[in-house]
């Protein structure tokens, strides 16, 4: 049996789609968790928690959280340079290079107090091929509208915010 690149997997190339096309970053993490939760062996060091805390960043410097921002992209840069040798497969087709310098340069603007800034993920012309086509099926929402940048606020969260009462009863 042929193995799949990691990168081509249907919900990967969603992630691609919501990243590239519309910047919808919320999205991006909700696609990206279920796929690393996918893995057998889903712990924090993976790569794909690299991707999920970008998007995380981005989503919280658009809405103008720069300390969260900060916080997840801090981690992210941290986990795309030190992806473990066993999971060299994921500096193929993705350059992580690239990726690091454009979270870098994040980090930067947001310190500088400069405006919220996208980047695009820059990715091999057959996963953009990949991506394209699976773009089709997907109802994008406009990449500024209010609906994209404060989408966490239009989901129900009742059991986020539960799960959040009880680690913190936990905690004390």
């Amino acid at each position: 049996m042929i193995q799949m690149h990691p990168y081509y997997h249907p919900l990967f190339l969603q992630f691609i789609v919501y990243f590239n096309d519309n910047q919808d970053y919320f999205e991006c993490h909700e696609v990206l968790e279920e796929y690393w939760k996918m893995q057998n062996n889903f712990s924090k060091e993976h790569p794909l928690t690299g991707f999920i805390l970008m998007a995380t960043g981005l989503y919280h410097w658009r809405r103008g959280n720069v300390t969260g921002a900060t916080r997840s992209l801090k981690k992210a840069l941290l986990r795309f340079q030190q992806i473990p040798v066993q999971y060299n497969v994921y500096k193929e087709e993705v350059n992580i290079d690239q990726i690091i310098e454009h979270v870098k340069k994040s980090l930067d603007y947001i310190q500088s107090d400069t405006c919220f800034t996208s980047f695009l993920l820059p990715i091999s012309s057959s996963l953009e091929n990949e991506s394209s086509k699976t773009k089709q099926s997907i109802t994008l929402l406009p990449k500024n509208s209010e609906s994209v940048i404060h989408k966490h606020m239009q989901r129900d969260r009742s059991d986020i915010l539960l799960q959040r009462e009880e680690k913190k009863k936990g905690s004390h």
